[in-house]
C-alpha cells in the first residue's frame, strides 16, 4: 500500500476509534497521566514525574485538532498547567527528555492556539534542556549528574527527538546557542551512534574530563552489539527532523539509511521484534517502535525527491506498518480498551511491561494516522496556526 492508493476509510476509522477511547480515558485518568500497562491492559497512572507525561497531552491535542471538540483542548491545557508547575518546582527535570515533555504539551498549545504563556513555558523548557550540554564533549548528557562516573559521559539515541525543541527555540528567539548545541549534538550522534551497517547503538560513552569517545553500548537492547528496534526508530525520525530544521543533506541521508535497515529487518506483519537480534517466534514485539518508525518514514517521504530510488520502498513500508497496527494490533472494536495498540515493549530485559500498552506508542500511532488521513504533522517543529 502507498499513500497515493488512499485508504482513508481505514485511517479515519482508526482515528475515530482513538478519539472515542481518549474521551473515555478522560474520565478514567482524571488528573493523572498514563504510562504503560501490563498484559492486563490497564494503564498505570502516575503524577507528572516521569519522561512520558507529554505523550498524553499530545494525544489530547491531536484529538482536538481532529474533532474540534473543546473538551480535548481544555483537558490538554490542564496538562500544560501541570507542566508549568513542574517547571516552577524544577521537579524531575534533570534529564534529556525535556522535548518529550514540553514539545507535546505547551509547545503544541503554542502551535495550535498561539498562546503566549505556552510559548514562554516552552522556551523555559528549551533552556532547561540546555543545562544538559557538556562543552568538553560537545553533547547533551542523557541522564544523571555531570560527575556521575558512568552516566556523566553518556549520550542516547532517544535524544534526537528532544533536540527539535532547541531548533524551535532558536527560531523563536534568534539565539544561536540553541541551534549550535542542537547541531553539535546531532553531529556527535551521527558519528558515534550510527554504525557502518546503518544500524545504531542505543547509547555511547565519552570520557567526562576530555570528551574522548570510549564505547557504544545498550541500556534497553538485547546486548551491546544488537539493534534495539525502538532506538533505530528514534534515530530515523530524529535525523529526518534534523534535516527539516537545518537543511543538512547528511541528516536526510542518515535517516534514509536507518529507515532502509529498519525495513530490511521487519517480519512479515511489518511490526518489529523489540530487538532485531531476537527475531524469532514467541519473542516480544514492539508496536511502539513501528509507530515511531512510520512517523519518521512519512516525514522522510515529504523530504525525498519524487524520483528517489528508495522512495517507493519507504512509502510502502510506512503504510504497511500503520495498516498492520490498525488491523492486527489495534483495539478497534474493543470499547473497554484503554490503549490504542497492543504489544508494545517498554524494558524487556528488566521485565518492565514487556507486552502491553505504551502511551508513546499510542501517541505516535495517532500521529501517523493523522499524517496519512489529514497530511497533518506532530508538534516537533513550527507550523501555521490552525
Amino acid at each position: 500500500m502507498k499513500r497515493n492508493e488512499r485508504n482513508d476509510s481505514m485511517w479515519k476509522r482508526a482515528i475515530e476509534d482513538a478519539v472515542t477511547k481518549t474521551r473515555a480515558n478522560l474520565l478514567r485518568f482524571g488528573e493523572q497521566f498514563p504510562h504503560v500497562s501490563e498484559a492486563d491492559g490497564v494503564y498505570q497512572l502516575q503524577d507528572n514525574s516521569d519522561w512520558t507525561e507529554g505523550f498524553w497531552g499530545g494525544i489530547l491535542w491531536l484529538c482536538y485538532e481532529y474533532s474540534g471538540d473543546r473538551a480535548f483542548a481544555e483537558a490538554a491545557k490542564k496538562t500544560v498547567a501541570s507542566f508549568r508547575q513542574r517547571m516552577e518546582n524544577n521537579f524531575q527535570l534533570n534529564h534529556h527528555d525535556i522535548g518529550f515533555l514540553y514539545s507535546l504539551s505547551s509547545g503544541a498549545q503554542w502551535i495550535i492556539e498561539r498562546d503566549e504563556a505556552a510559548r514562554r513555558l516552552t522556551l523555559q523548557a528549551a533552556e532547561t534542556l540546555m543545562r544538559r550540554w557538556r562543552p568538553k564533549g560537545q553533547y547533551l548528557q542523557a541522564w544523571g549528574r555531570e560527575d556521575d562516573p558512568d552516566d556523566g559521559g553518556r549520550i542516547i539515541i532517544d535524544c534526537l527527538l528532544n533536540v527539535p525543541l532547541l531548533h524551535w527555540a532558536f527560531r523563536q528567539t534568534g539565539d544561536s546557542r540553541y541551534r549550535d548545541v542542537a547541531v553539535s549534538h546531532t553531529d556527535k550522534s551521527r558519528k558515534y551512534l550510527i554504525r557502518g551497517d546503518d544500524s545504531s547503538y542505543h547509547t555511547f560513552h565519552f570520557a567526562r574530563d576530555t570528551g574522548y569517545p570510549l564505547r557504544g553500548n545498550t541500556f534497553q537492547g538485547e546486548h551491546d552489539g544488537s539493534v534495539w528496534s525502538r532506538g533505530q526508530a528514534w534515530g530515523l525520525y530524529g535525523f529526518a527532523l534534523a534535516y527539516v530544521n537545518t537543511g543538512n543533506e547528511a541528516y536526510l541521508e542518515t535517516s534514509r539509511r536507518l529507515a532502509n535497515y529498519f525495513i530490511a529487518n521487519l517480519p512479515n506483519d511489518h511490526v518489529p521484534y523489540w530487538d532485531f537480534a531476537v527475531a524469532e517466534e514467541g519473542a516480544y514485539r514492539d508496536s511502539s517502535a513501528a509507530a515511531i518508525a512510520a512517523c519518521g518514514m512519512l516525514e522522510l517521504l515529504d523530504r525525498l525527491s519524487p524520483g528517489h530510488p528508495d522512495r517507493s520502498a519507504i512509502e510502502t513500508a510506512a503504510c504497511s506498518m500503520v495498516q498492520s497496527l490498525a488491523e492486527r494490533y489495534s483495539t478497534i472494536g474493543d470499547a473497554d480498551a484503554q490503549g490504542f495498540i497492543r504489544h508494545g515493549a517498554y524494558h524487556v530485559k528488566r521485565g518492565l511491561s514487556p507486552d502491553g500498552f505504551m502511551i508513546w506508542g499510542d501517541y505516535f500511532y495517532l500521529e501517523a494516522l493523522m499524517r496519512l488521513e489529514r497530511r497533518s504533522r506532530g508538534y516537533w517543529y513550527e507550523r501555521p496556526a490552525t
